[in-house]
């Protein structure tokens, strides 16, 4: 039971009962709650051949953090991947590479949205250093969710030296900043490329940003000189999106 987490949250919960829901070990059901949403969960759960228990609120309320929504599943851990993963990882894509880095990003609320985007956005991983930054907690697998229990997390000890490594499999590193002379839009990263964030009002550290190949930056047209960093990310990933699609440049 040492390599278990608690996922919370309907949409979260569905998803991991959708998509893998052999990892799910036991679920657990608000009694009383009876909606269309929980209705369709059940049913989920009763097509994958996953029981549960009827457990009242309290019970739920003392055993996570949050809004639980009436749902907890205690689930396998997804596995963290490190760099050795990384690689083989790399190895097996038959398309060039779109990765997101998050240089330091300490708020799991971001990081869930950020996996979330991600997951919409076709990214192929998320990188995070393993100190100082997010980690896959309760938070931020439900805001994420589903993302967190698809999308490959990578978790590295040294982000500089991973950054040499991928430019030394021929993937660009765009960081983001808000002094960068270019703009988002006038920049081709229609090719093997990683998209690089920031921390939360810090931005790039100075070693990450001297290993970037470009610094772009989303115009801003009104007095708010930075958007949030998940919202950010939501921005370039799509716009990262439009230009890879066939015909579009």
């Amino acid at each position: 039971m040492s390599n278990t987490t608690l996922i919370f949250g309907i949409h979260a919960v569905a998803s991991l009962l959708e998509r893998q829901p052999e990892r799910v070990e036991n679920l657990y059901i608000q009694r009383g709650r009876k909606d269309a949403r929980m209705e369709a969960l059940l049913a989920s759960a009763e097509q994958a051949a996953v029981a549960y228990e009827y457990l009242d609120r309290k019970d739920l309320d003392e055993m996570v953090k949050g809004q639980h929504q009436g749902v907890v599943a205690q689930s396998q851990g997804s596995q963290l991947l490190r760099e050795r993963d990384l690689e083989l990882l790399l190895d097996e894509l038959d398309h060039p590479p779109l990765l997101l880095i998050l240089d330091g990003v300490t708020d799991p609320h971001n990081l869930g949205a950020c996996l979330r985007t991600a997951d919409a956005a076709g990214v192929d991983a998320v990188i995070v250093p393993k100190d100082n930054a997010a980690g896959l907690n309760a938070t931020a697998r439900k805001v994420a969710c589903g993302a967190a229990e698809v999308i490959p997390f990578v978790q590295i000890t040294n982000l500089a030296r991973t950054l040499r490594e991928l430019q030394q499999r021929g993937i660009w590193l765009y960081g983001t900043a808000g002094e960068a002379e270019q703009e988002i839009y006038d920049v081709d990263m229609s090719g093997p490329m990683a998209l690089i964030m920031g921390a939360e009002g810090k931005g790039l550290r100075r070693l990450t940003r001297e290993h970037c190949d470009y610094l772009i930056k989303l115009p801003m047209a009104g007095s708010v000189s930075s958007l949030n960093v998940s919202v950010a990310t939501g921005v370039c990933l799509f716009e990262i999106g439009r230009q890879r699609r066939p015909g579009s440049l």
